[in-house]
């Protein structure tokens, strides 16, 4: 499997959440889940995407503590390396 950049992350990431309903000019390293309107659910689905996308399972004791962006887009970024 070939590696991803962060960038390449960041973008797959911000994308899924402007699907789920987020504003994409809302959307930061440093923006909350919880600020964007991002549901457990969608963080089911997000850790889906990037196992389709990157081979990497995400389970839910991962995602514990995952609460803004730019920790979601670091966890699969390390897990992609």
């Amino acid at each position: 499997m070939a590696t991803a950049t962060r960038d390449q992350v960041a973008t797959r990431v911000e994308d899924a959440l402007v699907e789920f309903g987020a504003d994409r000019d809302a959307i930061a390293d440093d923006a909350t889940f919880e600020a964007l309107d991002i549901d457990s659910l969608d963080l089911v689905e997000l850790a889906q995407i990037v196992e389709d996308d990157y081979g990497v399972a995400l389970t839910t004791k991962d995602l514990e503590g995952i609460d803004t962006v730019g920790k979601a887009i670091d966890l699969v970024v390390e897990r992609v390396g």
